[in-house]
């Protein structure tokens, strides 16, 4: 578990609340894709509470766990196990281990890079007993050691927008959204990043994805997630696209259970059908990290700069993928907020939907041009008007340079005070 410099000088939010849970979860999951910082977190976590590390990535100790887990899961606690479904038996010895003496909260601490209840070994040994919790790519707040916006959002309301000036440029905006949040690609030049990318592709399909089962005609994985980064920050259309592959449905979607499963995509649900039938439940496709959604497309910082119409297009979904994937990575270090996106068959939408446990809601529209004018509102209008007092606010984020109120509940903010 090798510590790369980019990923040791950055705080990472969620290790204060992995530190915090531990006082009362017997059982811990941190998952998330590959190359995000779980082993760095674990070592963290190790350096804090003492305990054993055992990392599955080396195949030696792979090998000595799958044989004998009982042994090797009993030494001192916590017991901090990296990349434990190479070895998914381990989880019915933990589950052996617990069963023997009084629950203690903190004894185990897992990392992995596929989604649990995608592994088939592994789906029903700790009910119960696992928490599980995402950690992403380093977000832009983590980076500039601001305070997020989700909760200044919640807390503020129109108040967000006082004494808001923005001085990120164009091309500040468009080297972000290509860079990404994983850490290891943020230190390279542009044309080395773009190599990594690929290779930490390859690596994602060809290894992780292999771990979780034998995938017919894995060969057509690589030309599935190219289109559906191709369709990143639009709405899901599984007969399009299949029919672009030349395959069905049904595989189609296996295939998408599957790049979701290694979190290279992700779908953004639909949203608000309590509020009439008129609400679509069709999700939305994302790349979770927009420099990898960049590569896919063979979008650099260059071409996303010109001006003509399909440029505009593609930075206008690739903006949104990265203002998504700024949410989510708040969203995983806070409780109890969901991430949605509203559609209507009437054709209203509103790209992002955040709602608390509480049940107040905040809209967010996301504009890749430098103006919020009256029409980015409609939508957000329409909800407010159909949630009432459970509509907390309304937000158009936008490349230019002010903050403002335009309604009651409705403000306009630069996308950079996700960091600023």
């Amino acid at each position: 578990m090798n510590v790369h410099p980019a990923q040791s000088l950055i705080d990472r939010r969620v290790l204060s609340v992995i530190i915090d849970r531990m006082d009362d979860e017997p059982v811990i999951l941190l998952q998330g894709p590959r190359s995000v910082g779980k082993s760095t977190l674990l070592r963290q976590v190790a350096m804090l509470k003492g305990g054993t590390v055992i990392d599955v990535d080396n195949r030696a100790t792979a090998a000595a766990l799958a044989a004998d887990p009982d042994t090797m899961i009993d030494v001192p606690t916590p017991v901090i196990i990296d990349e434990y479904q190479r070895v998914p038996d381990v989880l019915d010895a933990i589950k052996a281990s617990l069963n023997r003496g009084p629950t203690r909260p903190g004894a185990f601490l897992l990392a992995g890079s596929s989604r649990h209840e995608a592994l088939p070994l592994a789906a029903q040994a700790l009910t119960g007993r696992l928490h599980i919790m995402q950690v992403l790519p380093l977000a832009e707040s983590e980076v500039t050691s601001a305070p997020g916006l989700v909760q200044r959002l919640f807390d503020l309301g129109e108040e967000s927008v006082r004494g808001v000036v923005s001085r990120t440029t164009r091309d500040d905006y468009l080297a972000r959204v290509v860079t990404g949040g994983l850490p290891l690609a943020r230190v390279r030049s542009e044309k080395a990043r773009q190599r990594w990318f690929d290779d930490y592709v390859r690596l994602t399909l060809e290894r992780d994805v292999g771990d979780l089962k034998k995938v017919r005609k894995a060969e057509a994985l690589p030309r599935v997630l190219r289109a559906f980064a191709g369709s990143t920050g639009r709405v899901l259309n599984v007969a399009a696209v299949a029919g672009r592959l030349g395959m069905g449905d049904v595989t189609l979607r296996e295939y998408l259970r599957l790049l979701e499963s290694v979190f290279l995509v992700r779908t953004l649900p639909g949203w608000g059908k309590t509020l009439g039938g008129r609400a679509m439940a069709t999700p939305k496709i994302h790349v979770v990290d927009s420099g990898v959604a960049a590569r896919l497309s063979r979008l650099s910082s260059d071409k996303l700069a010109r001006r003509d119409a399909t440029a505009l297009t593609e930075l206008g979904h690739l903006m949104e993928t990265f203002v998504v994937g700024e949410l989510y990575k708040e969203a995983s270090w806070s409780d109890g907020i969901e991430l949605g996106h509203w559609r209507t068959y009437d054709g209203d939408e509103v790209d992002i939907i955040l709602e608390r446990d509480d049940g107040s809601v905040i809209g967010i529209e996301v504009k890749a041009g430098t103006r919020a004018a009256g029409d980015s509102f409609v939508a957000l209008r329409k909800l407010r008007n159909r949630l009432g007092a459970s509509f907390t606010l309304g937000v158009v984020l936008h490349m230019g340079e002010r903050g403002f109120r335009y309604d009651d509940r409705l403000i306009a903010l630069p996308i950079d005070r996700l960091w600023a």
